[in-house]
C-alpha cells in the first residue's frame, strides 16, 4: 500500500464482521465503492482420502466462505450506485486434474456463487465475473515452481508453454472491472494458458 500510495484496511476475510468493517472504513476514506476484486485464496493439492476435516474447513473458508462475506458486503454498498465484482476461481474448477478434489470443490463453488449473484443484482447495475487461473508464478506456488520436475510437469500442462504471471491475472482482473465493460456479466474469464479448454501438443515416443 505504501509503494502504491493507496488506502489499505487488514482484516481476516474469514470473519464477516472484520469484513463489514473493511467496506465501512474504505468507503469512509474513499467514498461510494464501484470496484471489488476479491483475490483472496489458498492452495492444498492433496488427494481426497488424505485431507483431513480441519484442512478441509480451512480450505473452504479461505476460499468459498471469505468469497461469501465479501459479495454479501459488496453488494450492500452497490445496489443503489451499480459496480463491479471479480472473484478469483481456478481452471481446476472447470478441468478434473489429478489431487484437485478439494480446491477444485471450492474454487468451482465461487463459480456458481458469482454466477448466482449475477443473476441476482443484474438490475441493480452490478456485473459479477470470475477469472480462472491456470498455474501462477506466486509467492503460494513455490512448492511447485521451485520443483525443476514439478515445474515441468506443470509446464507442459498450459498449451502457450508456460505458466502464468501475476501480470497475466491482474490485467484480466482491471479489464472486467473497467466500467467500459459495462455489458459483460455472469462470465468466467479463463487466465490459464488453454489449460482449461486447449489439449497440449503430446510428445510421442518413437
Amino acid at each position: 500500500a505504501e509503494e502504491l500510495g493507496a488506502f489499505a484496511v487488514t482484516a481476516d476475510t474469514r470473519d464477516s464482521a472484520a469484513v463489514a468493517n473493511a467496506f465501512t472504513k474504505s468507503r469512509g476514506e474513499l467514498g461510494p465503492l464501484n470496484g471489488v476484486a476479491h483475490c483472496v485464496g489458498s492452495l492444498l493439492l492433496k488427494p481426497a482420502h488424505i485431507i483431513t476435516d480441519e484442512a478441509w474447513r480451512d480450505l473452504i473458508q479461505t476460499n468459498l466462505t471469505s468469497s461469501f462475506f465479501v459479495l454479501r458486503e459488496a453488494v450492500k454498498h452497490m445496489r443503489n450506485s451499480g459496480g463491479s465484482l471479480v472473484f478469483t476461481s481456478s481452471a481446476a474448477a472447470l478441468r478434473g486434474m489429478i489431487n484437485h478434489e478439494a480446491i477444485a470443490a471450492a474454487k468451482a463453488g465461487i463459480i456458481g456463487m458469482a454466477l448466482a449473484a449475477a443473476a441476482s443484482y443484474a438490475r441493480s447495475g452490478i456485473r459479477v465475473n470470475c477469472v480462472a487461473p491456470g498455474l501462477t508464478d506466486t509467492p503460494l506456488t513455490t512448492s511447485i515452481t521451485q520443483n525443476e520436475a514439478a515445474m515441468k510437469a506443470s509446464t507442459a500442462l498450459h498449451p502457450l508453454g508456460r505458466i502464468g504471471t501475476p501480470n497475466d491475472v491482474a490485467s484480466a482482473i482491471a479489464w472486467l472491472l473497467n466500467p467500459e465493460q459495462s455489458w459483460v456479466t455472469g462470465q468466467v474469464l479463463g487466465v490459464d494458458g488453454g489449460l482449461a479448454n486447449v489439449q497440449p501438443r503430446l510428445t510421442l515416443a518413437s
